[in-house]
């Protein structure tokens, strides 16, 4: 299961992820990140990861995606981890594309 929502605030809007972003609910996800992003004016956008339990290969290239779109992540030491690990894994396949 996966829940997501929305928090807006003045200088930002927050898309709020809980449960397991596995392939069944990332098409989801990407759906309310792109709805997020709409007419955001000066705020930004950050995803709040904290409550994510699990996170499955989808998952994975969904948050890579996001990156590569330079939004925000607010999240636990273990979603930290990953993220630091996709950025690794961006930084190699650029640098090996060249």
């Amino acid at each position: 299961m996966l829940k997501i929502s929305i928090i807006e605030s003045h200088s930002q809007r927050r898309v709020i992820v809980e449960g397991k972003l596995i392939a069944l609910w990332v098409a989801e996800l990407k759906t309310a990140c792109e709805r997020a992003r709409a007419d955001l004016e000066d705020r930004e956008l950050v995803i709040d990861l904290k409550n994510v339990t699990a996170i499955n290969p989808d998952g994975e290239n969904l948050l890579l995606e996001l990156m590569n779109q330079r939004v925000k992540f607010r999240c636990g030491v273990f979603t930290q981890h990953l993220l630091k690990e996709l950025t690794r894994r961006r930084r190699g396949s650029i640098q090996n594309a060249d």
